[in-house]
């Protein structure tokens, strides 16, 4: 047997169903670490005097989540990746139990903290699997709506979730809803055990050095867009509440809604076209992202209409991580996935700090008009990379097995 079928596992035939059951877990756990990353934001007034502290430093246990992640998805996967991949999967959600139960039960704020940290490293682990687990688990030509249902969990979280989230722990107190959090993982620790398939790691013999798997042909191009496009996205989205405000438009509650909902709307277009002509749909969802900037950087004092380049905005960034994805594990192969994948985590997490970071500055010295017109050639960039890396990265069709 060779040693791409060791990696992989036994080919399945192209008319083989879908593994519905096991990519939800998979998709659920998506859900579930999106939500332990950002449920905080939604609680600082609840949280800061359990904690006796600032509400600013319950921001920073999103920032330590995200920093922890940052720092340890490539490390983490080069030490890990030799293991079965289930139970590193299975570890990973234990690890999102423990921590959610210690915030839960915890009144020390180092402590929580503590507990934050250790839940990042567990996230970084996790969102260098997913993708490559995914495209294992069905046949080739089926790769891209596989990941298209597991990467449906980060949406979910988003637009329902995370608001979902806050009115529960309003409801019911914030202990008890990371007490929840921790019994949501808990149980897909279960699941996934049942129902997601096991598949061995990487043979000592076959590990690719990280620096080659970064320098296979097509990888450079695939995290260069993954870098433009976030940085050029999080400029804009950071600050959507005064740049609405700047149009005249003060609900920002219900302009995150209409992009929540249009994210949706992305990722089940993006299912149906992914596997059929990728390239040709991740140029539109691009193209579609550009062209709404400078909409909305026209749009001072148009309030009535805001609404709708907004939803064209949520439609196209929605399905953008999928197709990116999919042409990474294109390109790296499922089997050197799980390391490409790190490399992406970082970059993506990277391309999150820089856009705000960039974004504050803007807001600050040019005022929120300018944003959109500091997104466009950032996102511009990306389109560009895409359109001439026709031949390696992003191929009218899906790279063959």
């Amino acid at each position: 047997m060779s040693t791409v079928s060791l990696a992989r596992g036994p080919a399945l035939p192209a008319s083989a169903p879908l593994p519905w059951s096991g990519l939800c877990a998979l998709s659920t756990a998506a859900f579930t670490a999106v939500l332990t990353e950002l449920l905080p934001a939604g609680l600082l007034p609840r949280m800061a005097p359990a904690l006796d502290v600032a509400e600013a430093r319950i921001g920073f246990l999103v920032t330590g989540y995200a920093a922890a992640s940052f720092a340890a998805a490539i490390p983490l996967t080069a030490l890990l990746r030799g293991l079965p991949r289930r139970p590193v999967l299975m570890g990973a959600l234990v690890a999102f139990a423990l921590s959610n139960a210690v915030v839960a039960l915890s009144s020390s704020y180092a402590l929580t903290f503590a507990a934050r940290l250790a839940a990042g490293c567990a996230g970084g682990t996790l969102w260098a699997m997913l993708a490559g687990y995914a495209a294992r688990m069905v046949p080739a030509a089926r790769r891209g709506r596989a990941i298209a249902i597991v990467l449906a969990g980060i949406t979910l979280a988003l637009s329902l979730g995370v608001p979902a989230g806050t009115a529960l722990a309003g409801a019911v107190g914030w202990r008890t809803a990371f007490g929840l959090l921790s019994a949501l993982a808990v149980l897909l620790v279960g699941w996934v055990r049942w129902r997601v398939p096991g598949f061995p790691g990487e043979a000592p013999h076959a590990r690719v050095p990280l620096l080659r798997v970064a320098s296979l042909p097509g990888v450079p191009a695939v995290l260069s867009v993954t870098l433009f496009l976030l940085v050029g996205h999080q400029v804009m989205y950071t600050y959507v509440a005064p740049f609405a405000a700047h149009a005249g438009y003060g609900r920002t509650g219900v302009v995150l809604l209409v992009f929540g909902a249009a994210t949706v709307v992305g990722i089940w277009v993006t299912g149906l076209l992914v596997d059929r002509r990728p390239r040709a749909t991740l140029l539109g969802a691009l193209g579609l992202c550009a062209a709404v900037m400078p909409v909305l950087g026209l749009l001072t004092g148009a309030a009535g209409v805001l609404l709708v380049p907004v939803a064209l905005w949520g439609i196209a960034f929605g399905g953008a991580p999928t197709l990116i994805q999919t042409a990474l594990v294109g390109v790296s192969g499922p089997e050197r996935a799980d390391v490409a994948a790190s490399l992406q985590t970082t970059v993506y997490n990277a391309g999150i700090a820089v856009g705000s970071l960039t974004g504050g500055m803007v807001l600050e010295d040019l005022g929120p008009g300018a944003l959109p017109w500091v997104s466009l050639p950032l996102v511009a960039v990306a389109l560009g990379v895409v359109a001439v890396g026709r031949r390696s990265a992003f191929p009218p069709r899906r790279h063959r097995p």
